[in-house]
């Protein structure tokens, strides 16, 4: 399965997504980088690292980030990485992550997950 990485500024928010996901595709492999050691707001680049570690297998990861520096620090530990195998979505981190988790777990490859996690910029609420 693909894994999927949170990344956001709060802690709170990256584990309430993946508490959220979880309800819905309990098995995705799924982790939150939200945050900075120290409990305030920000994004880490340790938390992003590890929580690719945690999820990275052979299927790959799809890392969704919140805004602004989520995506700066993200591509900062992607640079350092060597894998060929993450991919970075353009979607709400609520609506692409459910989307995601759900195609990960149906065993849809990278790409098919990224799609769907993109996809949920479309998706009306009413």
């Amino acid at each position: 399965m693909v894994g999927i990485v949170i990344v956001s500024h709060s802690a709170q928010l990256a584990a309430g997504v993946v508490d959220l996901v979880k309800l819905i595709a309990a098995d995705c492999p799924i982790a939150a980088a939200g945050g900075l050691e120290d409990g305030s707001f920000g994004t880490s680049y340790e938390r992003i690292l590890n929580a690719i570690e945690t999820v990275h297998g052979e299927d790959g990861v799809l890392i969704l980030m919140d805004m602004g520096s989520a995506v700066m620090t993200t591509e900062m530990v992607l640079e350092d990485l060597s894998y060929d195998d993450i991919r970075m979505a353009d979607c709400p981190v609520v609506e692409g992550a459910v989307a995601a988790a759900a195609a990960s777990s149906a065993g849809m490859s990278l790409e098919e997950v990224f799609r769907e996690a993109e996809s949920a910029a479309n998706v009306k609420k009413f």
